[in-house]
């Protein structure tokens, strides 16, 4: 008997809906198999630029790049306050919160790192957040990584998203123990 290799792709990948062409913004890291799959989507018409807070996450980045022949430019930055990128430069965010990075930010980093997401997006872009999917019954009470309390009274991730400026925000799906936060980029309001 023999068995073939399925060909899907990972929920996780598909979800994002990246594509050839995009450009392709990441931010934080969780797993390095993941991160080079959506970057792997926009192929060599597009771009992936992953942005992380230490040299520790760049490496794996680099590494895991060469091992699967995929073209990512790796930003090590200080702070996710303040990204070096232009305005309007990207089509997709991906912010790599599974093991809770969104969660764990203080208030004012949390909302002004989703404000310079919104503001390297052009208009009409997306970001998407993927985190862990809520645990039901007791299992709730206990989280895999650290929470800030204003994380939780404000809403969470769709909280966060609304209050840096997204719109629409929405939960796409809680599945296979992820859930996934998408936030649109509104065209600007004109001036009366």
């Amino acid at each position: 008997m023999f068995f073939r290799k399925s060909s899907s792709e990972p929920l996780s990948v598909t979800m994002t809906a990246a594509k050839m062409g995009d450009r392709l913004l990441m931010v934080g890291l969780d797993d390095t198999g993941t991160a080079m799959a959506i970057a792997a989507k926009v192929g060599m018409s597009g771009s992936a630029v992953h942005v992380v807070n230490d040299e520790a996450q760049g490496a794996r980045i680099r590494s895991a790049a060469e091992k699967a022949g995929v073209l990512v430019d790796v930003r090590v930055v200080t702070t996710l306050r303040s990204l070096p990128l232009e305005d309007d430069s990207f089509d997709l965010v991906v912010m790599h919160s599974y093991k809770g990075l969104i969660a764990g930010m203080a208030p004012y980093t949390r909302i002004r790192s989703v404000e310079e997401c919104l503001r390297v997006l052009r208009v009409g872009g997306r970001m998407m957040v993927i985190e862990a999917e809520p645990r039901g019954g007791l299992a709730s009470m206990i989280r895999p990584y650290p929470v800030d309390g204003h994380y939780s009274a404000t809403g969470e991730t769709i909280g966060a998203l609304k209050s840096g400026g997204f719109r629409p925000v929405r939960i796409l799906a809680d599945r296979d123990g992820y859930r996934f936060v998408e936030g649109g980029k509104p065209a600007p309001q004109p001036q009366v």
